[in-house]
This record gives C-alpha cells, structure tokens and sequence, in this order.
C-alpha cells in the first residue's frame, strides 16, 4: 500500500506541474506586469495563486458533483480530458502558447485591468482546462478517499513553486533564458501527452463496454 501510494502522489506532483507549468507563466506574468515595481509584483503573485488553489482545490473536493449534475461518465471526461492535455502537450511540443490556457487577446485586455491577478494569471493561465480536468480525474470515481490528500499536497507544493517562480520572475528569466524556456516547455509537453494518453485510454476501456452493448 505505502509503494501504491507513493507512485499515486509522484503522478498527481508530476501531473499538476506539468500542466500548471510555472516557468512557462514567468514570461507572460513579466509582460502583463511591465513597468510594475517589484512589490506589486509580488502581491500579483500571491493573489494569482491563492486564486488558482482555490479553484483546483474546489474542483478536487466536487469533481464527482459535476459528473452527477450533468449526468456524465468518469469514462467521457477521462477521455475529453486526455484529448485536451494532448491538445495542450501538442502547443508546447511545437514551441507555441496553447490557447487553453490565454489568448493574446487576454493578455492585450489584462494590460487595460488594474488588476490581472485573477483573470488570465490566476484562471485561466495557473488554473485553467487542463490543470482543472487533471485534478478532477486524478482521485477516480467513486472517489478513493486516501488519493485525494495527495492530490492536495501536490496542487499546494506546485503553486507555492509558482509563488516563487512568478516572484522572482526577472531573475527566473535571466537564469534560463527563452532557450532553456523552449527546452523546459517542451519536456513537460511530453510528459503531459504522456499523461493525456493514459487519460484518454482509461476513457476508451471503459466506454467501450457500454458502446458495444448499444451496438448489439
């Protein structure tokens, strides 16, 4: 059990980082927060992921509700929400800003809001479709009551790494550069599709069944 619950809590980190992907929002975040000085910066920083954890923490304790009100199958999200992760894992392979996260069109309307912490860094950049169906799809259903506390510790270690990140954006940047930026996007792009092809195979094994059964 203690293996099984290790290997559960190194897939949620992995899978909520990847998709949150801090380094890829500190560039964004230094262009939505251009001539700021360095103490709205950082307050920025502080709402965008107390933002964000709310959102994915919410959706981590309610994702069963969603499935019941609108009367879906664990198997259809599994499968929609692989399909988006591969959609996103496919933008960042290719070096491009995934537009499930921002569009440039946020982000030309964040630059006119006083503040852009909530809307787009907060939701959707930190917390957007991905990061919300990978935390809804994580714990299983019915849910498994011990998969759900990893979950959390992972949602809290990723965006307190975020915090950092976004903080001390001028510095992150310099130190890896927008070649090293490429290099990190495009390894969580693989690991992301590889997550988004256990999501959508998990999706297929288990409508399968239910598809055959109409056919017949």
């Amino acid at each position: 059990m203690s293996s099984e619950i290790l290997s559960f809590s190194l897939l949620a980190f992995t899978s909520i980082f990847f998709i949150v992907n801090p380094l890829g929002a500190a560039p964004i975040f230094l262009a939505l927060t251009e001539g700021w000085d360095h103490r709205d910066r950082v307050r920025a920083a502080g709402r965008a992921t107390l933002v964000a954890a709310g959102v994915l923490v919410v959706f981590t304790l309610t994702g069963n509700l969603v499935f019941r009100m609108f009367g879906v199958t664990l198997g259809a999200f599994r499968l929609a929400g692989g399909i988006l992760l591969l959609r996103v894992a496919m933008d960042m392979l290719h070096g491009q800003p995934t537009a499930t996260k921002s569009t440039a069109e946020d982000h030309r309307e964040a630059v006119a809001k006083p503040d852009i912490a909530t809307t787009p860094l907060g939701i959707p950049q930190l917390a957007g479709p991905g990061s919300i169906a990978t935390v809804i799809l994580l714990p299983g259903d019915p849910r498994v009551p011990w998969r759900i506390v990893p979950v959390l510790a992972a949602i809290a270690v990723t965006l307190a790494i975020a915090y950092l990140v976004l903080r001390g954006a001028e510095r992150v940047q310099r130190l890896i550069g927008q070649s090293g930026t490429r290099i990190m996007s495009k390894i969580m792009g693989l690991l992301i599709a590889a997550v988004a092809v256990e999501f959508i195979a998990g999706g297929v094994k288990e409508l399968l069944p239910m598809i055959l059964s109409q056919v017949k």
